[in-house]
């Protein structure tokens, strides 16, 4: 893994390390890049091995050589015969050392598109030379890879899963979830959620909030919530402040307790310029949300456009307010999405195809 943040491809490998130690067919070992991020807990209580750490600074110096070094002892040592990645940096460095280690099946991912620099770009296709497979979890991952030039037979597409009891039921009463975000209680008003971290402008929360803007004109009891945290935080709140919907926009950070949140919430919002398959889309639909997003990267896979939601072109915040505002003001078609997004969830979308899909790319 790269770091423990809690970003989607974190919050993914996190959960495959759990579903495969509970499975057991396969001794996992986790090692990292760097130790940081709230989600290193919940590798700690799965198992009382420490997380070894081979931190880089560059691919281009004498400490990449040293780690590459380290990390292959590590593998040696514990005749590890599956590699898997999970992100850009890990790729570069996993697929290199497992090459010098000489780890019968490497395994790379891919989970976005349209994120890279031309040298990233370059560098990443290196390191897809150097991998047996690659795992995607979108089609449009997939088609893109190979646009790029990647054998077709190398990719495998995993969806991602979800864990049910990560968005329900609630855990307390709806005043009492109000007051721990500090949300207004007032009769009547309704919740437009967006999921994303701040650390990026690919999460384009421009968009959301110049939607909220239109949509708070037209719908009086509506706000606007800002469920995540970054370096962007600071940037995005001024915006809210210029737009002057500083008092129906909520930024309550990190958000540890999905459920409770995604239980007050009447339409869930994806605004991203590019993505691959993202978490928040399943975690809305799961919760029985309705959705209106941005129809970017494998979002069309997740959300079945007028059924469980709408899609909108990408930076096209008019007519994502118009949509935000249809469902706040269509109480039974909100409804409607919520249970179908919810049913999809449940067919297509589940940590037993994730993992079984997995097992079969180990060969067990």
């Amino acid at each position: 893994m790269g770091s423990f943040h809690q970003g989607g491809s974190e919050y993914q490998a996190v959960q495959l390390i759990r579903l495969l130690r509970e499975e057991g067919s396969f001794r996992i070992l986790t090692a990292c890049l760097n130790r940081s991020g709230p989600l290193l807990n919940e590798i700690a209580e799965l198992d009382a091995l420490e997380v070894p750490e081979f931190p880089l600074t560059s691919f281009y110096d004498r400490n990449f050589i040293r780690q590459i070094r380290a990390f292959s002892r590590f593998v040696r040592k514990n005749n590890i015969s599956v590699l898997q990645t999970h992100d850009f940096y890990t790729n570069v460095f996993g697929m290199a050392a497992g090459v010098v280690s000489g780890v019968p099946l490497r395994i790379a991912a891919k989970r976005e598109t349209g994120m890279r620099s031309f040298p990233q770009r370059f560098i990443e296709r290196r390191a897809f030379n150097l991998a047996h497979r690659i795992v995607v979890n979108a089609g449009t991952v997939k088609r893109y890879l190979v646009d790029s030039g990647v054998p077709q037979g190398k990719i495998v597409t995993i969806h991602n899963g979800l864990d049910p009891l990560r968005v329900g039921p609630p855990g307390k009463a709806r005043r009492a979830i109000l007051d721990e975000f500090g949300l207004p209680n007032a009769s009547g008003a309704r919740y437009v959620t967006i999921l994303a971290n701040l650390r990026s402008h690919v999460k384009n929360h421009r968009m959301f909030l110049h939607a909220a803007k239109i949509a708070s004109e037209l719908v009086p009891d509506a706000n606007f919530i800002v469920a995540g945290e970054g370096e962007l935080m600071a940037e995005t709140r001024e915006l809210a402040a210029k737009l002057g919907i500083t008092e129906r926009t909520f930024f309550i950070g990190r958000c540890t307790n999905v459920a409770d949140l995604l239980s007050i919430t009447d339409v869930g919002v994806l605004s991203s310029v590019s993505e691959g398959f993202p978490n928040s889309i399943l975690e809305y639909m799961a919760a029985s949300v309705p959705v209106v997003a941005a129809a970017v990267g494998g979002v069309a896979e997740a959300v079945a456009d007028q059924e469980t939601g709408f899609l909108v072109e990408m930076n096209d915040h008019i007519a994502m307010a118009d949509r935000i505002i249809e469902v706040l003001k269509d109480t039974s078609k909100a409804a409607s999405m919520g249970q179908r997004g919810r049913e999809r969830v449940d067919k297509y979308f589940t940590l037993e195809n994730q993992l079984n899909k997995t097992l079969q790319l180990y060969g067990a």
